[in-house]
Order: C-alpha cells, then sequence, then structure tokens
C-alpha cells in the first residue's frame, strides 16, 4: 500500500522526516498553557490563562503567505516566510485588541522538503517566542497534482484574546477622530504577484532606483512585522479607538473595514515619505496613485483611529516615528477614502 501510495507522488518518508525536523522549534515555543500540542490529534491550550482578562473573547483570523513564497525559494530565505505569516496573523488578531495565543500552520507542496518546512517553521517559532505565544500545531501536506515542482504554500491561523471591554474598535467614532501612520518594513505579504512581474525585469541584486542601497531581493523579502511590540504600550492606556492592518486592498480597503456606517477618511499623501521601494513598482507597473494605494501598502503598516484630544499621548507611547496622515470624514457617496 505505501509502494503504491508513493508511486502516486507522495512520500511517507518525507513526511515523518519534516515533523522529526519541526519538533524541537515548535516544542521551544511550548509552555505551561500548551497540555498537548505536537503529535496529537488536536493542540490542546489551557484557557485558565486568561484568568486574568475580564470578560475574555477568543478571536481568530487565518492568511496565507501568498505568492511572496517563489522569491523565499529563489532567493532561499524560508525563515522569513515562517515569520511572514506569523506576524501576519498577530496583526490581524490586533487591530481587534487582542494579544496572540496559539498559532496553528499549514505548509503544502507538490513534494515536501524536510530542510526547507523545518526552515519556514524555524521562523514561525522564532516569531512565536518573540509574541508571546505558541505554535500549537499544524499541518504538513504533499499535493502532486495540485501544486507545481518547487511551489510552497503557507498559511496560517492565529487565536488570540482580548477582554470585551478592550475590543476594537470602539463604539464612537465619528468625522474629526485623527488618522496616525505606523511605518512598515516591506510589502508585507501583499501585492506580490505584480511586483514579481516588475522585479522578473531585473536582478534581484539590483539596488532599489532611488533608494538606500539595498536589493530588490533584500526588499521584496523583508518580513512583515509584527506591530505588537510598537503598539502594546498605546493599547494598554486604552486611547486607540481603532486599528486598520494595512494588507490586501492597501488603505483604500482596509482603512474602511473599521469605520462606522456614514464615515470615511481623508488621507493626505503628502503626511510621509513614500519609501523607494513603492515609487520604483508604481512607475515601473504605470499605475496611478488610486491603483497603487489598493494594491500596495505604500510605506503604512497600520493606521491607529484616536480622538484629536489624544493624538500627542498616543504618539509619544509609540517608541518609533509616526505621523498624523488624515482624519475621518462624513461619507455619503463615492469612495470611503478619499487620497488628497
Amino acid at each position: 500500500m505505501t509502494d503504491a501510495y508513493e508511486a502516486a507522488g507522495v512520500s511517507f518518508t518525507s513526511g515523518e522526516a519534516a515533523v522529526d525536523r519541526i519538533g524541537a522549534a515548535v516544542k521551544s515555543t511550548h509552555d505551561a498553557r500548551v497540555v498537548s500540542g505536537l503529535g496529537s490529534f488536536g493542540g490542546v491550550f489551557d484557557l485558565a490563562s486568561l484568568a486574568d482578562i475580564d470578560d475574555p473573547l477568543l478571536v481568530a483570523s487565518t492568511d496565507g503567505v501568498g505568492t511572496k513564497t517563489k522569491l523565499s525559494a529563489e532567493l532561499d530565505r524560508w525563515e522569513g516566510a515562517g515569520a511572514d505569516i506569523v506576524n501576519h496573523g498577530i496583526n490581524d488578531v490586533l487591530v481587534q485588541g487582542a494579544r496572540p495565543l496559539f498559532f496553528l500552520d499549514t505548509v503544502a507542496a507538490q513534494h515536501l522538503d524536510p530542510e526547507i518546512v523545518g526552515r519556514i517553521v524555524d521562523g514561525m517559532a522564532e516569531a512565536c517566542r518573540a509574541a508571546g505565544c505558541v505554535l500549537l500545531g499544524g499541518e504538513t501536506a504533499e499535493m502532486p497534482g495540485v501544486f507545481t515542482e518547487g511551489a510552497v504554500d503557507i498559511a496560517g491561523t492565529m487565536v488570540g484574546a482580548v477582554g470585551r471591554s478592550d475590543l476594537l474598535p470602539k463604539a464612537g467614532i465619528e468625522a474629526g477622530d485623527i488618522l496616525i501612520g505606523v511605518a512598515i518594513d516591506g510589502l508585507h505579504t501583499n501585492g506580490y504577484s505584480l511586483a514579481r512581474t516588475v522585479a522578473e525585469r531585473f536582478s534581484l541584486s539590483d539596488p532599489i532606483p532611488g533608494g538606500d542601497g539595498t536589493t530588490i531581493g533584500d526588499a521584496l523579502t523583508a518580513v512583515h512585522r509584527s506591530y505588537l511590540p510598537v503598539l502594546e504600550q498605546a493599547l494598554v492606556e486604552g486611547k486607540i479607538a481603532a486599528l486598520a492592518h494595512i494588507t490586501g486592498g492597501g488603505l483604500l480597503d482596509n482603512i474602511p473595514r473599521v469605520l462606522p456606517d456614514g464615515t470615511g477618511a481623508s488621507v493626505r499623501l503628502d503626511s510621509w515619505e513614500r519609501p523607494a521601494l513603492f515609487q520604483w513598482l508604481i512607475d515601473e507597473a504605470g499605475l496611478d496613485l488610486g491603483q497603487a494605494h489598493r494594491i500596495f501598502n505604500c510605506g503604512v503598516g497600520m493606521v491607529l483611529i484616536v480622538k484629536p484630544a489624544d493624538v500627542a499621548s498616543v504618539q509619544s507611547a509609540i517608541d518609533e516615528p509616526t505621523w498624523v496622515m488624515g482624519e475621518v470624514t462624513v461619507h455619503d457617496n463615492g469612495d470611503r477614502v478619499q487620497l488628497v
């Protein structure tokens, strides 16, 4: 039976070797909250650890790295791809005020390379440890006939917790509230189908035109940062009304996700300097600004919405430069986000 399955393109040996390779990395994230993890049918997490959260809610988010993995393969940077998916999940639960508890991953390919899987999980484990969450379990899958040779898909689910009174967005967001921008480290994990098309016309070792010498390859494989350490203190102080993680859909699609009906936003494009990476992509792809801000984050990783009286205290609670980039407006027709 095993021989027949391997003849169909699935290797038990590769799967077992991958599990053996990732064991130490996964267990390095475990603590007293993990009742059972790697090797079980399902990971078991002790909810008694939430006893200090008043009226706790669980927040879950699932996403994937997408075609960025093509560059991970080309440049042999698999650890970064593992960190990408964990940090993406952290940010997605953070926008609802939740801190990460545990992560579950899926790594799938036509044929599994145990060392590549191991390096991906090493990156996941490092990102989990940095965030104080656990890599509770996951899945490795060989799918001959579904994936092309060499292609790898990386996805995962992050589960976090927040007290009901701290859930974001908060009620009471209204016209006149202020938008604050927090910077990125790269494209996050979105826009890579277009970015790779542009990059194919260049060498990945070429510097970004107009940049600081960073190569195209380094810029495009920059790890999707976690905003948890950046925003932790500001969230503790309770003056953030909403957060928008700028991923697929850019500013135009992500800001409206946290706005109440009847409101929109005005974003001042001159309030921050667009990184050279994005200007190069915009110029090479021939995008107008509306297209650019729907495909790419264009230098803004997270948008905070705060009351005007709280702007200074929120900015002072963030240990890096931020900028006022616009305001909430009344919306009755047209695009909910106006770029001015």
